[in-house]
């Protein structure tokens, strides 16, 4: 099976920096599964071009199975792995290019956090649910997708196409969000993988999904194509998505036999119930200017540009990849200048004083505390609480008593989070913050209430005691 990823940024033999493989050498990289091949068929100034070859043993791929794995007896050597790009690439191509998916380039870092052009080609990619879906998963990312049926038989049109497509990938995309899109989607279009799948992919989707996953409109399509449908893994790996505050629907696919079974009322998903909330608190304290801090790729901004109480929106994020998919999300290249001066998009760190911080109503600050390390939080507090000094403070959190609940969840609910408080530590830091700056405080639940380990999601609202001091 073939993968080439082609650029036209001038020089181009830049590529070969990128992905740390020399444009003149041929290199082989050995897998359980058989033997990953990087080359170069072009390599000027212009246009480079490299390759990875995967050529798969079936001896080997079939002796590198679980010991658990179904017997498939003859298919586990004659079958299609071969030649269709399949989660095998996907293995191969995370292994081969590891530090190009990582982002780093030593000698070329400031290349490798930019978007280029790029023209990624597959030409044979098994993908179940044909030409729409691969549009359908790779046009939201960016890409301009041509993709091609593959005809059964060429000389027996009557036969009809086959589940193969060609595939060809075009768009300005940074190297390491694209090798990870598709070391995500390789096998979401194919829906197999060739090995047992546990509780940590989950942890591997979340790395490979990080900045682009949660704010793809058919996140739970992805997750669960790539978790093979699992009930259990997929309503894991959903929740920890919606703990980042991006755009997950937390609903699960069942079979026929599940619904049958399946009693209880479809559940809100918590992301949902989360925004409706401080949605909802908003409205209530008469907020005519909302900031979102730590806005992500912006779907509570979303809601708020739909509610028209809401004269001025801003939102800011130390992420401009997040702000790149915010600002599509919000379609802020087709707003009318009237509509455009509303909403503000901008780049910022929330523990450096920021005067675009200052002058609104209410601040939200969604799903973001834990995300920043304890030694920084005294400096968050000051530029929020002491120098922009918002009306009303927004703060959710998740509760860490609730994450025995998740079904196959050790540790943090995201490997980014810096801390997780149970409701006494959140009591004590909002009652702190509150006294310190000025602030009346009132602490809330949102999700299902368990009666011992409360609610998934804590929310503190904060509100300026009248008369004091800025």
């Amino acid at each position: 099976m073939l993968l080439t990823i082609t650029t036209t940024h001038e020089p181009a033999t830049d590529l070969g920096y990128l992905l740390h493989k020399h444009p003149d050498r041929v290199q082989d990289f050995q897998q359980s599964f058989g033997t990953a091949t990087v080359f170069y068929p072009e390599a000027t100034e212009s246009r480079c071009t490299a390759a990875l070859l995967l050529r798969v043993d079936p001896i080997r791929l079939a002796r590198s199975r679980a010991k658990n794995a179904p017997d498939f007896t003859l298919a586990q050597y004659v079958n299609d792995r071969s030649y269709a790009a399949s989660s095998l690439l996907g293995v191969a191509m995370a292994d081969v290019f590891s530090t190009a998916r990582s982002g780093r380039c030593k000698s070329r870092q400031e290349l490798a956090d930019s978007a280029i052009p790029l023209e990624i080609a597959l030409p044979v990619l098994p993908c179940r649910g044909g030409v729409d879906f691969a549009r359908r998963v790779f046009e939201p990312l960016g890409w301009s997708v041509y993709a091609e049926p593959i005809a059964l038989d060429p000389q027996l049109p009557d036969w009809g196409d086959s589940r193969y497509l060609r595939l060809r990938l075009t768009g300005v995309v940074r190297l390491a969000d694209a090798l990870s899109q598709l070391h995500v989607l390789l096998p979401v279009l194919d829906e197999s993988k060739h090995y047992w799948q546990g509780p940590d992919e989950i942890d591997k989707l979340l790395h490979s999904g990080e900045g682009w996953l949660a704010a793809h409109p058919d996140a739970a399509v992805i997750t669960r194509r790539y978790l093979g449908r699992s009930s259990a893994l997929t309503r894991t790996a959903l929740a920890r998505l919606a703990e980042v505050g991006d755009d997950v629907e937390a609903a699960v696919e069942t079979t026929a036999d599940e619904d049958a079974q399946q009693t209880e009322e479809k559940r809100v998903p918590l992301n949902r119930q989360r925004h409706d909330a401080v949605h909802q608190v908003l409205l209530d304290a008469g907020a005519r200017s909302v900031i979102d801090l730590g806005c992500g790729p912006g779907q509570f901004l979303q809601r708020l540009v739909k509610t028209s109480a809401f004269t001025r929106i801003a939102g800011c994020d130390v992420s401009t990849r997040s702000l790149q998919y915010a600002a599509r999300r919000l379609h802020l290249d087709r707003l009318s200048e009237r509509q455009a001066e509303r909403i503000e998009l901008f780049q910022g760190a929330l523990t450096y004083e920021d005067p675009r911080f200052a002058g609104f109503d209410a601040a939200v600050l969604m799903e973001v505390i834990e995300h920043v390390d304890p030694s920084r939080l005294r400096a968050l507090e000051h530029v929020v609480f002491e120098a922009a000094t918002p009306g009303t403070v927004i703060v959710t959190t998740p509760n860490r008593e609730y994450n025995c609940l998740y079904e196959g969840l050790t540790g943090a609910r995201h490997p980014d989070h810096r801390f997780e408080w149970d409701r006494g530590q959140f009591t004590e830091w909002s009652d702190r913050v509150a006294g310190a700056h000025g602030y009346r405080v009132e602490r809330r639940g949102i999700g299902e209430l368990d009666e011992t380990h409360g609610t998934p999601t804590q929310m503190a609202i904060f509100t300026r005691e009248e008369g004091t001091d800025d």
